[in-house]
């Protein structure tokens, strides 16, 4: 079962689905996925796919731009960028931790949706099974996929050995683990840098405010390769909603 695939025609995109969602597919999740793939697979070694990295990025960025976008009004005294700092670098620790927990969560409950999944197309009438199947394939892949298709994927599910397949995590969902959590507490420190080199606050704040908006280029930069759309537009964008995000944010007390 570690090689089983869908033949999908291959002009159509592979469809992600992240850890959260409730849909069985997710190609970048290894066992967790409708498949079963063995942990040398290269959807195994992928770990996290670009828009997951990219979203755990933003989500960094939001939180130390919700510190350094509070200076302006509390002031730029070396006393208040100090204490920015440690209340930045500590939020984003902390919550890079939260992230990487519920990550495992996540990824432990998809693996059990879809054990189950493969228990109850097992256990179907081959009519059945194959129901079970086309419901749980994402809609725009399921439109591609054959009768002969689907039912090659039952038959695959039906030989696999159920005494082997157990709902447990890996090494390397705890890897990807740590990843979830480094992205999310790194991020922190291109922002916070040039109060610690520069000895002005009010110019260190201008240019914190400028690698933050690089970086959210960037980071919508990667949602837009990725997702097939044009990296330059879906980058503006993604600045103007994080900054909207931040000042938000901030205008609500957080």
């Amino acid at each position: 079962m570690g090689n089983c695939r869908m033949a999908v025609p291959p002009e159509f995109p592979v469809y992600h689905t992240g850890v959260f969602c409730s849909t069985a597919i997710s190609p970048a999740r290894g066992p967790d996925i409708l498949f079963m793939a063995s942990a040398t697979s290269p959807a195994r070694q992928r770990l996290l796919d670009p828009i997951e990295r990219s979203s755990e990025v933003l989500f960094g960025l939001i939180m130390v731009l919700t510190f350094t976008g509070s200076l302006r009004a509390s002031g730029l005294d070396h006393d208040d960028v100090h204490r920015m700092m440690l209340a930045a670098l500590g939020c984003n620790l902390a919550w890079g931790i939260i992230d990487a927990v519920f990550y495992l969560m996540a990824t432990l409950s998809q693996r059990g949706h879809n054990l189950v999944l493969l228990r109850d197309v097992q256990a179907a009438s081959p009519e059945r099974g194959r129901r079970l199947l086309s419901d749980a394939v994402p809609d725009d892949l399921a439109a591609v996929l054959t009768d002969t298709e689907i039912e090659s994927v039952r038959l695959r599910m039906l030989n696999a050995p159920k005494d082997r397949i157990h709902l447990r995590l890996s090494r390397s969902d705890f890897v990807a683990a740590l990843g979830v959590f480094l992205l999310v507490f790194l991020s922190t420190f291109p922002v916070v840098l040039p109060f610690v080199f520069m000895g002005r606050p009010g110019r260190a704040l201008r240019v914190s405010n400028l690698i933050a908006i690089v970086m959210l280029f960037l980071t919508g930069w990667a949602y837009g390769k990725y997702s097939g759309g044009h990296p330059w537009r879906v980058g503006v964008i993604m600045v103007l909603i994080g900054l909207c995000m931040v000042g938000l944010t901030i205008l609500l007390g957080g």
